[in-house]
C-alpha cells in the first residue's frame, strides 16, 4: 500500500492502486483449481487408512481364533467355537460380517520343524508310541503334533466408487498356531 499526502494538512490517506487488487484474485483462482485435487488426495489417504484397518482386523481375527483353538486337543476341532472367538475378535466392524474355517491339521514336529509340509490334514491324538494309523509314523526323534489352522475372510467397501477399482476388494488371513 502506498501512504500520499493530501492537499491539507496533518491529514494522510491509505490509498489503494488497481495493482494490489491482482494478488488477491489471482490466489483465489489459484485456490480453486487446486481444491478438487486436495481433496481427492484426501479421500484416497482416508480410503487407504480404511482399507489397512479392515485388514488387520481380518488379520487379528484370525489370529484370535487360532489361539482359542491351540488350547487342547478338544478346541483344536471344535469349528464353532473358533469361529465365536474370531467374530468377537473383529466385532462386526461397521455391520461387515467375516466368514471364518478352521482345520486341525496332523503333523511331525522334529525340533521345532514341521514336516511334511504341507501337514497331513487328518486329525491326529498321537498315542504313546508316536503312531498314528492314518497318518503314518514320525521320523526317528519326532513327535506327532497337532496344529489348528484358521482362515478370516472379509470385504472391504470403498465409501465411493472410484475408476478402476472395484465395488468391494476380498480379503483373508490365515494363522496356523501349534495346539498346547
Amino acid at each position: 500500500m502506498r501512504i500520499h499526502d493530501t492537499s491539507r494538512k496533518g491529514f494522510v490517506t491509505r490509498g489503494r492502486h488497481a495493482g494490489d487488487y491482482k494478488q488477491g484474485g489471482q490466489s483465489l483462482v489459484e485456490l480453486a483449481l487446486m481444491l478438487p485435487l486436495l481433496l481427492l488426495l484426501a479421500l484416497g489417504i482416508i480410503e487407504i487408512g480404511r482399507f489397512a484397518h479392515i485388514s488387520i482386523l481380518v488379520g487379528n481375527a484370525a489370529r484370535a481364533g487360532a489361539a482359542w483353538g491351540a488350547v487342547d486337543h478338544g478346541h483344536a476341532g471344535d469349528s464353532t467355537g473358533i469361529a465365536n472367538a474370531a467374530n468377537q475378535d473383529f466385532n462386526n466392524f461397521n455391520g461387515q460380517t467375516l466368514s471364518v474355517t478352521s482345520a486341525p491339521l496332523c503333523t511331525c514336529d522334529s525340533a521345532g520343524s514341521f514336516s511334511p509340509d504341507p501337514p497331513y490334514t487328518s486329525f491326529c491324538y498321537a498315542p504313546p508310541d508316536g503312531t498314528n494309523p492314518t497318518a503314518g509314523k514320525c521320523s526317528a526323534g519326532g513327535h506327532w503334533a497337532v496344529l489348528v489352522t484358521v482362515t478370516a475372510s472379509g470385504t472391504f467397501t470403498p465409501l465411493f466408487s472410484y475408476p478402476g477399482i472395484p465395488s468391494s476388494i476380498a480379503m483373508s488371513s490365515t494363522a496356523t498356531v501349534p495346539v498346547q
